[in-house]
């Protein structure tokens, strides 16, 4: 199990043509999507994420209408003060501001709105939770493998029980 950050950015940089090429694997392959999920969790156990925070630190945060809203309400703002104080422009709609040290909730390794986090942040890293099936999925974890230990390890799993040629 590797949970070195720098190798983890090393290695899931190195391998970024391999992890494509499993992705493309795991749409043309019927896998055991149960059994992935149990590999997944397994990891996921061994991992901890709250020790770990680099999501956090490199990662942007897509918002959805529920997350502002339900963000607003437990940080007593308006809808307009929190889009105002918290949130940015990104790529593909509205993302929690970042900061020199990552999101603008974190505070060292630990989420100040951990309990009311985006569900986005509460499903992270996709593995075991999130809409559809892991190989829909797979498209995500290809970055994610460059900066998250869970994800990394996963799909060298994935890999390795799948039959996957490296």
């Amino acid at each position: 199990m590797i949970t070195d950050l720098v190798q983890i950015k090393r290695l899931g940089e190195k391998k970024l043509a391999e992890n494509e090429r499993f992705r493309r694997f795991m749409k043309t392959h019927d896998v055991n999507e149960r059994r992935f999920r149990r590999m997944g969790e397994e990891i996921e156990d061994q991992i901890d994420c709250r020790a770990c925070a680099n999501c956090c630190k490199v990662a942007e945060t897509n918002l959805s209408e529920r997350d502002i809203e339900k963000l607003a309400r437990a940080m007593g703002l308006s809808r307009a003060q929190f889009l105002a104080e918290y949130t940015a422009e990104g790529e593909e709609g509205v993302i929690l501001r970042r900061t020199g040290h990552g999101c603008v909730f974190l505070d060292g390794n630990d989420c100040t709105i951990y309990e009311d986090r985006p569900d986005t942040c509460r499903n992270f890293p996709h593995l075991v939770r999130g809409a559809g099936s892991i190989a829909s999925r797979m498209w995500q974890f290809i970055d994610r493998a460059t900066y998250c230990p869970i994800v990394y390890n996963a799909l060298e799993a994935y890999k390795d029980y799948s039959g996957f040629r490296k």
